[in-house]
């Protein structure tokens, strides 16, 4: 077990997978490690999963944790992505079941999100900052659209229905949306709704990590008149029919991401912060040292 304060073995420039348990179950991919980290913020979803794909390192985490334990709002975001960043992990897909707000977004489809609304409550689980340092990220396009057009690419290639861009509207949960909220929801123009991506989001942006979101669609909500309402059975039906186009589609993007960490979210801290260094408590600072270490590098 990796434990807070000890020397991490970090493999810079890795990429992250957050999704379901058996989504390294990929074609080529060669485990070697299951890593343990304990965070400051506590525990991760799960062990960390990691091997080489096309020569890359990957790390796996299941969100909701091997046999699906964690309703949404009990993942541990900040440990999730902490985690991912303490490895080395510089570009992050995660994979997310959602509900479909439009009749042509159809259930087996997949949305490429490139923007979020927060529809959620527990605001301190969205940012590592606190605590006697202040940051205030810029978070108007929330995606890196790197990532995201290699996705679609990928999803192309492999004949998947594909959507690039549209708005994720992230609940609480962990009941799915009456009908005047889906509805709603319908009206305000929202395309996709879920439980558990915006704090991913958030998070990895203030991690320096480009993230973008293969949204696999399950069901109507309970909009779509023609349609039985959403219901858990619907939902895992759909989810495993997903997981095969899920694996297709990582298998071939891994070999597209590129191997220097240049893009703009790899330095979305710089002007993001506003207490200045030597105001920076200690304990504090050292909690957040994977997130920080490259703004510390560059003093």
């Amino acid at each position: 077990m990796t434990r807070l304060g000890e020397q991490f073995a970090v493999m810079d420039h890795a990429i992250g997978i957050i999704g379901g348990s058996g989504l390294y179950e990929i074609e080529g991919f060669e485990k070697t490690e299951e890593r343990t980290v304990e965070t400051p913020f506590g525990m991760p979803s799960d062990v960390l999963v990691g091997g080489k794909l096309h020569g890359r390192q990957v790390w796996f985490l299941p969100r909701h944790g091997k046999g699906h334990r964690f309703l949404p709002h009990e993942i541990n975001h900040r440990a999730n992505i902490w985690a991912l960043k303490s490895v080395g992990v510089k570009w992050l897909i995660c994979i997310t079941a959602v509900g479909s707000l439009k009749k042509e977004y159809a259930p087996r489809h997949i949305v490429l999100p490139d923007q979020f609304f927060d529809r959620t409550s527990r605001r301190e689980h969205h940012t590592f900052f606190g605590k006697g340092i202040v940051a205030h990220i810029s978070f108007g396009e929330p995606v890196s659209k790197g990532l995201r057009q290699l996705l679609h690419q990928a999803c192309a290639e492999e004949g998947c229905m594909v959507h690039n861009g549209g708005t994720y509207v992230n609940m609480d949960g962990p009941a799915f949306s009456t009908k005047a909220e889906s509805l709603a929801n319908r009206q305000l123009g929202f395309d996709v709704i879920g439980m558990t991506n915006l704090p991913e989001a958030k998070l990895a942006r203030e991690a320096e990590i480009a993230l973008a979101t293969m949204s696999m669609v399950t069901d109507y909500d309970c909009w779509h008149e023609e349609e039985e309402d959403v219901s858990a059975q619907s939902v895992l039906d759909h989810l495993h029919a997903n997981a095969s186009a899920a694996k297709r589609v990582l298998q071939r993007v891994i070999a597209t991401i590129p191997a220097e960490a240049n893009w703009p979210e790899h330095s979305a801290l710089d002007g993001s912060l506003f207490t200045p260094v030597e105001y920076w408590p200690e304990e504090t600072a050292k909690s957040l040292e994977p997130i920080l270490a490259r703004v510390k590098s560059a003093q």
